[in-house]
């Protein structure tokens, strides 16, 4: 999808080791719930209010922080680098229902998906992010 959107808009891809991690963050948090949102939609549609609430577990820092300990088994050291320079950044805020401790493991996750993301890597990320929801309770 990434180089669709690079074509639509006459993009140059950017290199991501030049991005910075939170930027990473930021797009990985969007990929992530995107394809969380797709996979419950389609497996249960329903009212949003309902969806909502089932999107939760897995794109809360929660419920990200629990797919990342899952996911630590699975990673490349390349992925564990990055995976921890999310997890080490410095956000300008917390999450409002986490742990200081889940909130940096899900900002590492986010940072992960961000990167794969804008290398092209999708297989990657739907092999991780389906991993991460069953192991969160989603098959």
């Amino acid at each position: 999808m990434e180089e669709s959107i690079r074509n639509a808009f006459e993009l140059n891809a950017v290199p991501v080791n030049t991005v910075p991690v939170l930027s990473l963050a930021y797009l990985g948090d969007a990929v992530c719930a995107l394809i969380v949102r797709t996979v419950l939609l389609e497996k249960a549609n329903g009212k949003n209010g309902a969806l909502h609430q089932r999107t939760l577990p897995y794109v809360s820092a929660v419920g990200q922080a629990k797919m990342a300990d899952s996911l630590l088994p699975e990673l490349s050291e390349e992925e564990l680098a990055v995976y921890r320079r999310g997890k080490n950044a410095k956000p300008e805020h917390g999450a409002k229902n986490a742990s200081s401790l889940e909130y940096h493991k899900a900002t590492g996750l986010e940072a992960l998906i961000g990167s794969l993301y804008l290398e092209g890597k999708t297989e990657r990320i739907l092999e991780l992010i389906r991993k991460g929801m069953s192991y969160a309770g989603e098959d």
